[in-house]
Parts: C-alpha cells; structure tokens; sequence
C-alpha cells in the first residue's frame, strides 16, 4: 500500500497549517497590544463583517425575488 496522501489531503493539509500561521502571528501580535486596542480592533472587525453580511444577505434576497 502506498502511504502518500492524496493531492486533495496534502491541500487541505496545506491550508490548515497556514491557517494555524497566520492565526498564531495574529494572536501573538493581539498579545503584545494592549487591552482596550485590541477590543476596538475586534469591535471593528466585528462591526465590517456584519456590514458585510448584511449587504450579502440583501443581495441574495434581490437575487432570488426575480
């Protein structure tokens, strides 16, 4: 049996650990700020993805109603 992951695992591998990567110099960067920046940071994060979400959503809905 050959033990090489398929090209499908070895992406999805791939993926993960630069997932992890990038997670790690984010929290790690996140550690060394102080409290009430990284509250903002996240509030404003937080706040683009609801926008974000909100526009998608409406979009979708225009998209179906025709």
């Amino acid at each position: 049996m050959n033990n090489c992951p398929l090209e499908s695992e070895r992406k999805i591998m791939l993926f993960l650990v630069a997932a992890l990567l990038l997670m790690g110099i984010l929290l790690g960067t996140a550690a060394h700020l102080p409290v009430p920046v990284t509250l903002v940071a996240a509030a404003v994060i937080a706040g683009w993805l609801l926008v974000f979400f909100l526009r998608e959503r409406r979009h979708h809905d225009e998209v179906t109603s025709r």
